[in-house]
């Protein structure tokens, strides 16, 4: 009897193929416990912008390197060099990361995919020149690109202004990691410019336009909410690392500067800054690989059926 009952009414964390992708990601607890986690690091994030924050991260609450003590709440994560609240800074630095993150993946996203659809869907001479270009980029290592970007962006002036350090970060990472996105793009939208629905399209008349944006577009989009959310995680590791190289962001608190400041503290057993932002990288990378992973899985046209 038992045989004759399907799979999911007996494990309800099996997958239902057939249920819609939002449904397939929240009927598990992990990926709902990874969402939270990534909400409260962005409500974090947001409320960094506050005046309070401008002001908590920069007073000074207790001596040099005052340990972490509950007695008050500004010493939980106890104080860095200047007395300063790590756990201020550390919260702040929230802010710098899912900046870094959001405007680099925009960035990186917009060259790829206009570049992927229109490879893809013109090819000729348009797929042969921007193979090439993306190629070119792909054949230079990244770290070492980024690290020449960042190099000729701190020559730049705009207006008799130097490019603050963020905008250097952002610019330096999202016109250097498109080429990933922008080659599965070309090759789904290449896949799909051939199919039925689009030679109808043609045949009745409508522009090119009108089909990649109504049409093919669409189909596609699944590919770009997957690559932000996995790629969101190798955006906050680059911050840390240009910081730590000392070509990152050195004016505001943020977790590559709390871990290149921890260099000379543990020296004299300062151990609580590094811990607060490896900690706090450790736990918001390994929620949106989760995370990123379910949503994979839950946008997967072939889960659905879809060919």
């Amino acid at each position: 009897m038992t045989a004759m009952v399907p799979q999911i009414l007996l494990d309800p964390q099996a997958d239902d193929v057939s249920a819609p992708g939002w449904r397939r990601l929240t009927h598990r607890p992990l990926p709902v416990i990874c969402l939270i986690v990534v909400a409260l690091y962005t409500m974090t994030g947001l409320a960094s912008f506050t005046p309070i924050f401008n002001r908590k991260v920069e007073q000074v609450v207790a001596d040099s390197y005052a340990r972490p003590s509950l007695a008050h709440v500004d010493l939980w994560l106890g104080a860095d060099v200047q007395g300063r609240p790590v756990l201020w800074r550390l919260l702040f630095g929230t802010r710098i990361a899912l900046t870094i993150t959001l405007c680099a993946s925009v960035l990186s996203l917009g060259i790829g995919v206009t570049l992927g659809v229109l490879a893809g869907f013109y090819g000729g001479w348009i797929d042969e020149l921007i193979t090439w270009i993306f190629s070119t980029v792909n054949s230079v290592p990244w770290i070492l690109l980024v690290l020449a970007l960042v190099f000729v962006f701190r020559d730049i002036t705009v207006f008799g202004h130097e490019l603050p350090e963020l905008a250097i970060v952002i610019l330096a990472l999202g016109l250097t990691d498109w080429v990933g996105i922008c080659r599965l793009i070309r090759a789904e939208v290449f896949k799909h410019r051939g199919r039925d629905y689009v030679q109808a399209a043609r045949a009745a008349g409508i522009g090119d336009g009108r089909i990649l944006f109504r049409h093919i577009l669409p189909n596609v989009m699944h590919l770009v909410i997957i690559t932000f959310s996995l790629g969101a995680v190798g955006y906050v590791q680059a911050e840390v690392v240009l910081t730590f190289l000392g070509l990152g962001i050195s004016d505001k608190p943020s977790w590559g500067r709390m871990i290149d400041d921890a260099k000379l503290e543990l020296m004299h057993g300062v151990w609580w800054q590094l811990v607060a932002a490896t900690v706090a990288i450790a736990i918001l990378c390994l929620a949106l690989n989760i995370l990123g992973d379910a949503v994979r899985d839950a946008l997967d046209p072939r889960l659905r059926g879809v060919d």
